[in-house]
């Protein structure tokens, strides 16, 4: 890999999504900001993933990230808050694509296991191992956490295949 590369992960949700923004310069990775798009207050799922959109936009413009790694859905036994975080991914995915950004997605275990090195590591554990792996002073809120462990995870899997790029 050369040259320094920012990676944007994304931890979906449609109530609170965190985000995080890393640099990849060979092995090194450097924090650059993290942080959560509350939407909770907004009222129906409509106004919420709309907000979600303009927030990410507004990450993106800011922090200028050359990758975006997003968590996959993790369905659990209630079928509707997955479709609702379905709907949260969809818009997500779409501003990947308005902005041009390689889209890689990964799954709960994966991003677990690539910052803690097991697959059913628990959120804290995430936490600490974020905050270990990319120095920081204290521990950024679980779905900060999170994202910057997805973000991690898509510095870990540099190759092409991973990666798509998605066409406008």
């Amino acid at each position: 890999m050369s040259g320094v590369e920012r990676i944007l992960g994304v931890d979906p949700g449609s109530r609170i999504t965190g985000y995080g923004v890393i640099e990849q310069d060979g092995p090194r990775l450097r924090f650059i900001s993290c942080g959560v798009l509350r939407v909770e207050r907004y009222g129906s799922l409509a106004e919420r993933i709309y907000r979600v959109h303009q927030g990410l936009g507004e990450v993106i413009m800011t922090h200028r990230p050359g990758k975006m790694a997003v968590e996959d859905v993790f369905v659990a036994g209630n079928p509707k808050a997955a479709l609702k975080l379905g709907h949260a991914r969809g818009v997500i995915l779409l501003a990947a694509m308005q902005h041009g950004l390689p889209l890689a997605e990964f799954t709960p275990m994966m991003v677990k296991q690539a910052v803690a090195g097991y697959g059913r590591a628990s959120k804290e554990q995430v936490q600490r191992m974020v905050r270990a792996l990319l120095n920081l002073s204290a521990s950024p809120s679980e779905d900060a956490a999170d994202a910057l462990a997805v973000a991690v995870c898509g510095a870990n899997h540099r190759s092409a295949d991973c990666w798509q790029l998605l066409h406008q």
